[in-house]
């Protein structure tokens, strides 16, 4: 593991393997080692990276929630690039992580091949609501530690994936209860607490030419309809959605997740995927 100090903070990531660079940036529930199966695939491939975010150990923990906001992550994302002298590379998220992907593609699109954005959007139908959530979240971690997110993981989203694969379920649960509980309730506030809507962001993504793969679980609900969203909106956005599955699609099913991802890969390099045409012929 190694660090990169970005605008005063320390980032911890990880290099694996060789090749066109490969960006992988983790959900709030989630840590580097989230992409474990992603880095034991890819990185046969490609010069796979995963890091922490801001909050999460080994990673520095800042003391003011407000220097967790969306656009730091997107900054510490940059950071971390810049650091490793990356000009280009194809970035992929899951939930948080994907919010911080689409926000570097939007800010940053020339240093992106490709965009991999799983389970996003989340909170974007009802925003407030969403808000207020994260905001009585980080009020609960600070009376009562991790432990009191328990019932976090239990929800509807999670389910599936507890009834799959109950190992791998239980060891996401022992990582995600061993976060920092100051920079899990400070990313519920700076990050969770604040972020827009993706709908808001609606004519930045229609002229997003960067070639797009989103991918959702049919069971996570909150991100349905984003997903299709930037379906419809991305010029070269594709969605493909795995049955049965809820939100953590990249640990909940592996081997389908690695599948679709390097087959987009795969075309994105090709230069065969290409922005719809929609052509002039009738709808059906």
């Amino acid at each position: 593991m190694d660090f990169a100090t970005i605008d005063g903070v320390k980032i911890a990531y990880r290099e694996t393997g060789e090749g066109f660079p490969l960006v992988f940036a983790h959900e709030f529930a989630g840590s580097m080692e989230s992409w474990d199966q992603q880095v034991n695939y890819f990185a046969r491939r490609y010069r796979v990276i995963v890091y922490n975010a801001r909050g999460y150990t080994p990673s520095d923990v800042p003391d003011s929630w407000e220097e967790y906001g969306h656009e730091q992550q997107v900054a510490d994302l940059y950071g971390l690039l810049s650091h490793l002298g990356i000009e280009e590379a194809h970035i992929a998220g899951l939930s948080m992580g994907a919010y911080t992907t689409i926000g570097f593609g939007l800010a940053h699109p020339e240093m992106c091949r490709s965009l991999i954005v799983a389970g996003g959007g989340s909170g974007s139908d009802n925003v407030e609501s969403f808000h207020a959530n994260a905001a009585a979240r980080a009020d609960r971690i600070d009376s009562g530690g991790m432990e009191a997110m328990r019932g976090y993981l239990g929800g509807q989203a999670r389910a599936r994936f507890r009834h799959k694969d109950p190992a791998g379920c239980a060891r996401f649960e022992e990582l995600f209860l061993a976060h920092s509980s100051k920079g899990s309730a400070n990313t519920f506030r700076g990050f969770q607490g604040t972020r827009p809507s993706i709908y808001t962001r609606e004519a930045e993504l229609r002229e997003l030419r960067v070639p797009m793969l989103v991918i959702n679980g049919d069971e996570d609900e909150p991100c349905l309809a984003p997903g299709l969203f930037l379906k419809r909106t991305v010029p070269a956005a594709g969605l493909a959605v795995v049955p049965q599955t809820g939100h953590a699609v990249n640990i909940e099913e592996p081997m389908m997740f690695n599948q679709l991802v390097g087959e987009f890969l795969a075309l994105v390099e090709l230069g065969t995927w290409r922005p719809r045409d929609y052509g002039t012929g009738d709808t059906w």
